[in-house]
């Protein structure tokens, strides 16, 4: 089977993983930058991108 580019986008575009706890949240990238959106398990506001797997 090969890979989608449509089903990459829903897995990876927008998806951020919290830097304390490992929750994934899914929101825009201007939203984490400013600082607007907060972890619904720890509280914390720092995020970093999702990784891609091989």
């Amino acid at each position: 089977m090969g890979k989608f580019d449509e089903a990459i986008g829903r897995m990876f575009n927008r998806v951020f993983v919290c830097r304390n706890c490992k929750t994934k949240i899914k929101t825009d990238k201007m939203r984490i930058l400013k600082k607007e959106i907060i972890c619904k398990k720890c509280g914390s506001d720092q995020f970093r991108p999702i990784k891609k797997s091989k």
